[in-house]
């Protein structure tokens, strides 16, 4: 086979990938959003309405519990995961770190990356029994927040690592300090770790054996930090497996909110990396 055949080849089996990814995807978000959708039409209120005290029985009510609960779980944990990882990417830059101490953090790091979200939950529920306490809201936070740190680490020690060094050399010709030098550099990184932020976010919201062991479930709405909580990856789990086709349609329902509550985060990442662009040197204004 000559190279230009062998080009051609290999030309058709990547364009072939790439078709069969796209219809994949295009296949599960249109199957779910098309049976989803149809809960949404014969009624609205499914998302936003109390489970009734028999919900897994009957379907009686919605599934308002589990999104609350995945609310109530990921945005704080998002927000200490965001944090503890951008303190971690600005230390793990040359003004603060060697770089032997920068690569021994980065191999935990991409070994924490590639660590099963189970792991997490695991560990956070072996805290539990230790102290005698039951799974909870607050746990859940705690396991998502620990599931959320190295993807939000490495995005934003790969946008600080892409800031302009003339960022940093102007900052210290004009006598600012390390402090006041990183604040300038991560501004003009903020498209990267607005992008990693996102990217937690989504991975949070939509991971459920991470919260399994640690926030338990309830049919309940949430009734503080220290009580069971369930979340929407866990409500589909259940709901999926029921004998209820009532309750196994809110499971197609709830995955049609994840879906695109995923899509819109993607959405404003992309809008809000664009908004913030500008502030990198060479940015669009």
């Amino acid at each position: 086979m000559d190279r230009y055949a062998e080009q051609r080849l290999f030309g058709f089996l990547a364009r072939a990938s790439a078709a069969l990814i796209v219809a994949v995807l295009l296949l599960v978000v249109g199957v779910t959003i098309f049976r989803g959708g149809r809960v949404f039409l014969t009624d609205p209120a499914v998302a936003i309405t109390p489970p009734g005290s028999r919900y897994m029985l009957d379907g009686g009510g919605g599934f308002l519990h589990a999104v609350l609960g995945s609310l109530f779980i990921v945005v704080p944990a998002t927000v200490v995961a965001t944090t503890l990882s951008l303190s971690t990417a600005v230390f793990l830059q040359s003004d603060y770190s060697s770089e032997r101490t920068s690569d021994v953090i980065n191999m935990f790091l991409n070994v924490l990356w590639g660590t099963p979200p189970i792991v997490y939950g695991v560990f956070v529920l072996t805290v539990i029994i230790a102290v005698g306490a039951q799974t909870s809201l607050i746990f859940g936070i705690v396991a998502i927040a620990i599931f959320q740190y190295p993807i939000m680490t490495r995005y934003a020690d790969e946008a600080l690592q892409s800031a302009p060094d003339a960022v940093k050399e102007a900052s210290y010709g004009l006598g600012a300090t390390r402090f006041e030098t990183a604040r300038v550099t991560i501004r003009a990184a903020l498209p990267g770790i607005i992008a990693g932020v996102i990217m937690g976010f989504a991975r949070g919201i939509g991971d459920a054996a991470t919260v399994l062991f640690t926030a338990g479930r309830s049919t309940q709405m949430p009734g503080g930090p220290f009580e069971p909580a369930t979340t929407l990856p866990i409500l589909i789990f259940e709901q999926a497996a029921s004998f209820n086709a009532e309750v196994r349609s809110h499971a197609y329902a709830a995955s049609f909110v994840l879906i695109v509550a995923v899509l819109a985060l993607i959405i404003a990442s992309k809008l809000l990396a664009g908004r913030y662009a500008r502030f990198a040197p060479g940015g669009r204004q």
